[in-house]
């Protein structure tokens, strides 16, 4: 465990979304929060307050609530965590902002731009500190990549390729992914994989310029896992983006939808002086195992580059756990609890919030619109 001073109490959590049948909470917040000092798990909200009474007794929660106004309004929180569908994220945020509450929503914030400005807009006017689940940015395996690039493992980059997959918005669906089918859902290939990704790729080698985009969707029906139902399907499950970073190097982005038989994910940086690539074995690659690679100067063949445990910060006891969907998480809540309690490191990187998430949503929306006209956009990234 991690130490922090004895006398600190606790970051009280109220965890809305949390399931007795599993799910994202469960299998990401709750051992991400378990595994870490300075947090308490005090409290649950679920659609009812039968499933959340069986959430509280499943996982030792000690205050479970039948909606998450009612969450919001506890005294016994300190920081609301919202990991439920993308489309109830506004519903379901804005009442813990209203009553003043640190708040941790996953990604993405809203269900468009428009519902994420609401949200960092009331933020901002209440003076509260938010944190969005952008958890690459946290990544030990990221800010190592971050930091090589910077200190010039690669010369002046020339290039970056990115090859990733969607997991969902393939050929087929199943019930709990229905809602995916849905482009106004807000959870979408461009949204989730995409954003994810490309948020990446700027915290390692700055932000797009300019692009070019096609985003298509080559798959309008797809067919049920088990009943063979056919259901017309909006959202995309092609994106092909080109353009410029800020540093005048060429990138180039392709996701697919669905599992590919190949490649789930690969990420190459050319430069003059060498290369880097970061590979994974799991679509949804932010919360996986990553692994880096390198080479540089005459040396031909790539090499694995581990991870330097100074990356790992204070979260020592994850180590070598890095394939858990936790690992990552926990190392943003850890990155947040420093930022809640003041005690973050001069100089450090805190975690993105509501606003950093208005930004990206924007540039989701521009990628958009350039495909829409089939015209090369010039990328305003400001909020």
């Amino acid at each position: 465990m991690t130490s922090m001073a004895p006398h600190r109490a606790p970051i009280r959590v109220g965890l809305v979304g949390l399931s007795a049948s599993g799910g994202w909470a469960a299998i990401a917040h709750v051992p991400a929060l378990a595994g870490l000092d300075g947090y308490e798990l005090r409290a649950l909200s679920a659609s009812s307050a039968e499933s959340a009474h069986a959430a509280g007794e499943k996982y030792a929660v000690p205050l479970s609530f039948g909606s998450a106004e009612e969450l919001a309004r506890s005294d016994e929180v300190d920081l609301v965590v919202v990991t439920v569908r993308v489309p109830q994220h506004l519903e379901l945020i804005r009442p813990a902002l209203e009553a003043g509450k640190t708040v941790f929503s996953e990604w993405p914030l809203g269900a468009d731009l428009a519902q994420a400005e609401v949200m960092a807009d009331l933020a901002q006017r209440r003076g509260l500190l938010t944190a969005v689940g952008l958890q690459a940015r946290s990544a030990p395996p990221m800010r190592y990549l971050r930091d090589l690039v910077a200190e010039g493992y690669v010369g002046r980059v020339l290039s970056t390729t990115m090859l990733g997959s969607g997991g969902g918005w393939g050929a087929t669906y199943d019930d709990s992914h229905a809602y995916l089918l849905d482009v106004t859902s807000g959870a979408t290939l461009l949204s989730v994989p995409f954003g994810h990704s490309v948020d990446a790729l700027a915290m390692v080698l700055g932000e797009l310029r300019e692009v070019s985009a096609h985003i298509e969707n080559l798959r309008p029906e797809v067919t049920h896992v088990t009943s063979g139902a056919v259901a017309a399907k909006s959202a995309e499950d092609q994106i092909a983006v080109t353009g410029v970073l800020e540093s005048g190097a060429v990138a180039a982005v392709h996701f697919r939808g669905g599992e590919p038989r190949v490649t789930r994910f690969h990420w190459e940086i050319n430069g003059t002086e060498g290369d880097l690539v970061v590979k994974a074995d799991q679509a949804q690659w932010w919360s996986g195992r990553l692994r880096l690679y390198g080479a540089r100067g005459d040396v031909g063949a790539l090499t694995e580059l581990p991870v330097p445990a100074r990356y790992q910060g204070s979260l020592t006891q994850w180590t070598g756990r890095s394939a858990e969907p936790a690992y990552n998480v926990a190392h943003e809540y850890a990155l947040l609890r420093d930022q809640i309690t003041g005690s973050l490191a001069p100089g450090a990187d805190g975690v993105p919030d509501f606003r950093h998430a208005v930004r990206l949503h924007g540039i989701l929306e521009q990628i958009r619109e350039a495909a829409r006209t089939g015209r090369q956009f010039f990328i305003h990234s400001d909020a």
